[in-house]
């Protein structure tokens, strides 16, 4: 193969509220972490659900507003599809030792709930329907249906 691909694709749910800040030029940056759930067989031969926890960092792209709608939209228990790239970014820390640190760097955000939904809020009906966000543009077909995913 000639080229790479660096593209990551996740759907899990929000394990704390987002962190909006902005940079001294005044462009907005969102924090996520989220939580996605996958089954595998532990050491004593037993299957169980494992949970892989990830660190995302939404930036406002071009007129789609990702950071700002991230920030007021989501909260603790969300459940989002998240695509983008892996960035790994590095630093001196204070005791002098270099620090890595391993991100998704977001490029479309999907919100999976109704507005206002939480975890196991059955408000539906156990129906959820995925949500079309102003400024969070949706690839025709790109819908997930949460009841599709298999955790």
């Amino acid at each position: 193969m000639a080229g790479s691909l660096n593209r990551v694709m996740l759907i899990g749910r929000l394990t704390a509220d987002p962190e909006m800040r902005y940079l001294p030029s005044g462009q907005p940056v969102t924090q996520l972490r989220m939580a996605t759930n996958r089954y595998g067989t532990s050491t004593d031969g037993e299957r169980r659900e494992f949970t892989d926890y990830h660190d995302v960092v939404v930036w406002n792209i071009g007129q789609r507003k990702l950071a700002e709608i991230a920030g007021q939209y989501l909260h603790k228990g969300s459940l989002v599809y998240v695509e983008g790239r892996l960035q790994t970014r590095s630093w001196d820390g204070q005791d002098g030792q270099k620090r890595y640190r391993t991100e998704v760097n977001a490029n479309d955000i999907q919100f999976l709930e109704p507005r206002g939904a939480t975890a196991g809020d059955g408000e539906d009906g156990g129906a959820r329907q995925p949500v079309a966000v102003p400024g969070v543009a949706a690839e025709a077909g790109g819908d997930v249906d949460p009841d599709d995913i298999p955790f």
